[in-house]
């Protein structure tokens, strides 16, 4: 018979061969889920350039801040200088917070407001600098022209996408031989790498930064998106941070000051807690002393998956990604991730210059987080 160079049978042996028994399953003990990836689930729409923007905009504000230390009589001067005066108009009927007390805006020059003092039989009260003044509203007079238009500016916001990218290589020899536990090693390896991307993506999302010159990137600089942390700053509180609650473990009175600060700052809805392993025990032990058991329960349940506070229900994740000083509170209606057109994860087959096949993982996403104003982030907890 011609030499194919192909097998047409196996020789036998003369001694009988042990079969290895061998699991069909290979077992996977790294770490890989994405459960912040997962509860914010697929986008509707997808990126179509590295940087990808999106408009915001706000209500013109209605409170500003008392700035003047120099009163004459601090219970009867009606004149005094607050931040920003543009934010008022005579008129209105304005009100320090934690006062009784309530003044009607009579003039405006510059940041200097005139006012009546204990307007509507109100009693007089010192004034204090630095004190929080909320407009209440303007009292318009009957057949006055139209007040000046007032107008807020729609802001451009934006991130930039990133790539992440893996390398699968596999000899002609694995590519051939017969495998414990799988039936294709290149397939595999796709898998696994594909694997550690999302996981990356993850970790990017609630971490990453981006480089504070030439963001787009370039021949020498990386692009990169900037994470969820990296974007806050409205509600960003430490502990030990005046008017905090005290102490450096997590409690119930700090989620609470968070949410109203949150709810107080902007009509976001916060509907995600996101936490390390480390948190997420201490916000199991809000309900520990509240719990009972019958004497015929045999299953001890110690978990909080969902916090229902005054200013709504939070489903809580824990992310392995979390830094474990930190605690995300977040308005996930405004949190998207999204790829750029046409690449999301997939494999490119690159050409072999050799007995292998090869080719490479590539996707590339970036993080759509708007108004920051409505997410907030706990810094600085105790993580030991």
């Amino acid at each position: 018979m011609a030499f194919t160079g192909k097998a047409t049978y196996s020789a036998g042996t003369t001694l009988p061969e042990l079969a290895e028994d061998v699991s069909d399953l290979i077992g996977i003990i790294s770490p890989y889920e994405t459960p912040l990836l997962d509860a914010l689930g697929d986008p509707l729409r997808e990126a179509t350039s590295t940087h990808h923007e999106w408009l915001e905009d706000e209500l013109l504000p209605n409170k500003d801040t008392i700035n003047d230390s120099t009163y004459t009589d601090p219970a009867a001067d009606t004149n005094f200088v607050v931040d920003n005066g543009s934010r008022f108009r005579v008129g209105d009927q304005i009100q320090v917070e934690g006062s009784e007390e309530l003044m009607l805006v009579t003039g405006i020059d510059s940041n200097t407001l005139t006012v009546v003092r204990g307007y509507a039989g109100t009693t007089t009260e010192d004034l204090v600098d630095n004190k929080v003044i909320n407009i209440l509203g303007n009292a318009a007079l009957e057949g006055a022209d139209k007040p000046g238009a007032r107008f807020s500016q729609r802001s451009r916001c934006g991130n930039y996408t990133q790539i992440f990218t893996a390398a699968v290589e596999v000899s002609g020899t694995d590519m051939a031989a017969s495998q414990l536990g799988l039936a294709d090693e290149m397939d595999y390896q796709k898998q696994e790498r594909l694997r550690e991307l999302i996981r990356d993506l993850e970790n990017t999302v609630i971490n990453g930064g981006q480089p504070s010159s030439n963001p787009e990137g370039s021949g020498s600089v990386r692009r990169s998106m900037k994470g969820i942390v990296q974007h806050l700053s409205t509600n960003v509180f430490h502990t030990g941070d005046s008017g905090f609650p005290t102490g450096t473990d997590l409690d119930e009175a700090k989620i609470n000051y968070v949410l109203r600060k949150i709810w107080e700052n902007s009509s976001g809805n916060v509907d995600l807690i996101v936490v390390g392993g480390f948190q997420k025990r201490k916000i199991n032990a809000f309900s520990a002393d509240s719990r009972t058991f019958t004497a015929n329960e045999t299953t001890f349940t110690d978990m909080i998956s969902v916090y229902e506070s005054d200013f709504g229900v939070c489903r809580i994740i824990t992310s392995r990604w979390m830094p474990q000083d930190a605690v995300l509170l977040l308005d996930s209606s405004r949190v998207k991730v999204l790829p750029l057109a046409g690449r999301s994860f997939h494999f490119k087959p690159l050409a072999s210059s050799g007995d292998y096949e090869c080719g490479e993982l590539i996707g590339e996403y970036t993080l759509e987080l708007k108004n920051e104003a409505a997410h907030g982030v706990i810094r600085d907890l105790n993580a030991s």
